[in-house]
């Protein structure tokens, strides 16, 4: 048999994909069938909801169209049962009675598309072809998505001491859920990491993570940054700007030191947090958002709550979730794990400077580590960090003993000063060595680096 030279070239010209025909009336099944296939399509015909479920079990299909009005199982209950087992299909329902409520409840169940009969098959040809356009883009929008998430790696919150076991429970707990977190510690504890861990953590992980540091911010800023201003509204604003709020509607907004937040604008906050309303300045419109907030402060806000400094209504309405994190120099055995974490793979510290970071009380708690061992990788001379790439506040002074004077040493200097006797008995271990400043610091009792200072005092002693 001859194909029809019209529809072939017509299916040229078309971008061919699968499509799932329910449709109980034979004859426009059929036919439907027919000319889609002429066009084509990859069409599989069904009588009804049971075999369009086998169908869907054997194999995937880009595109469904189904009759709302069959026997046994409607258009409708079809698709509920596919959304129940994970089948994500664009599918477009036909009918012949067609009212407003039917369509809504088929969108809200996930249809794309809504089609009353008798319909022109080129038009619902259209609406097949814009519902496969559609399905393209969800699953071009999901590997990208993927994508993003390897590129992006997973927060892992590193701590093993009883204090950070207690911290990643309670992250696994409170993430699912919107309700506002408060996190709270010294600076430097790792409050923003936290705060990453529990929007990847949520069912927030693919939408926008926007932070604000209300500390960084001018205070006449801070209200322009956060909910955003109308062109013309204060001198400098040339054109209209959204806030963090709008930017991060539908994801969740960090606001970092919320203990800095000024007090004009604590009516402002507490009001999104109660209804998701929001003015931008020099606006009249009041505009919603859906936003999860995770807050951060290194100060005491139920102190400043009893002094006036912080709204108490908003305090109560922030602290919902609260989770502190303990400063580093309480957390143990944790150092050597960060330490770990924090250096690449092919750097190790060596006893000697690993005894001076846990002898070192850490005020700048995990973010004063991290520096610090950013900077010792790029001063060490190999892949080995020793005192010699440490800060000097991190090396302890060792004061050596000044041993006991032997039948046969040298006669002490003229004036017998510490600082000539000092000298004296460093250069005579180090001669004593043969000049390996190593052993001659383990022999003195003290850290290379305190032995490389005092010899640098000793030639500016000379000079």
């Amino acid at each position: 048999m001859n194909a029809d030279p019209i529809a072939a070239a017509g299916a040229a010209d078309v971008q061919t994909f699968s499509i799932l025909l329910v449709e109980d009336d034979d004859d426009f099944r059929d036919s439907c069938c027919r000319w889609l296939s002429r066009k084509g399509y990859d069409v599989e015909a069904s009588a009804g909801g049971a075999e369009a479920i086998s169908a869907c079990q054997r194999r995937s299909f880009d595109v469904g169209l189904f009759d709302m009005d069959m026997p046994g199982m409607s258009g409708l209950e079809l698709l509920q049962r596919l959304r129940e087992d994970g089948n994500d299909l664009e599918v477009v329902i036909l009918t012949g009675q067609g009212s407003i409520e039917t369509a809504v409840q088929a969108m809200k169940l996930g249809a794309c598309d809504f089609l009353t009969k008798p319909c022109p098959l080129g038009e619902l040809e259209h609406h097949l072809r814009l519902a496969n356009g559609r399905g393209e883009l969800r699953r071009e929008n999901k590997q990208l998505k993927q994508i993003l998430s390897r590129s992006h790696p997973k927060i892992e919150v590193i701590g093993a001491c009883p204090a950070m076991v207690a911290v990643k429970q309670i992250v696994t707990r409170i993430a699912p859920t919107d309700q506002p977190v408060l996190i709270t510690g010294e600076s430097g504890t790792g409050k923003e990491v936290i705060a990453q861990a529990i929007q990847q953590a949520s069912n927030l992980a693919d939408k926008p993570f926007v932070t604000v540091n209300c500390a960084a911010l001018p205070e006449s800023l801070v209200e322009s940054e956060l909910f955003g201003h109308q062109r013309g509204s204060f001198t400098g604003a040339t054109e209209e700007k959204p806030g963090l709020f709008e930017v991060a509607d539908g994801g969740t907004l960090f606001i970092d030191e919320l203990g800095e937040l000024p007090p004009s604008l604590q009516p402002k906050l507490l009001r999104v947090l109660e209804d998701g309303s929001l003015r931008r300045i020099g606006s009249a419109k009041e505009r919603k958002v859906r936003v999860r907030i995770i807050a951060a402060t290194n100060r005491d806000l139920a102190a400043a709550v009893r002094m006036g400094e912080f709204r108490e209504d908003l305090y109560y309405r922030v602290n919902v979730l609260p989770i502190h994190l303990p400063p580093l120099r309480d957390r143990g055995s944790d150092l050597d794990s960060l330490v770990g974490h924090f250096l690449p793979g092919s750097f190790h510290v060596d006893d000697e400077a690993m005894t001076c970071l846990r002898a070192h009380r850490w005020p700048g708690n995990v973010r004063e580590l991290q520096n610090v061992l950013n900077r010792a990788v790029i001063l060490a001379d190999r892949q080995e960090i020793t005192v010699h790439d440490l800060p000097d506040d991190l090396v302890t002074p060792v004061d050596f003993p000044m041993p006991a004077r032997q039948h046969g040493d040298a006669p002490e200097s003229s004036n017998g000063s510490l600082q000539a006797l000092t000298k004296q008995h460093v250069l005579k271990v180090l001669r004593d060595v043969q000049g390996n400043k190593s052993h001659a610091a383990r022999r003195l009792g003290i850290h290379r680096r305190k032995l490389y200072r005092l010899l640098e005092s000793f030639e500016t002693q000379q000079t």
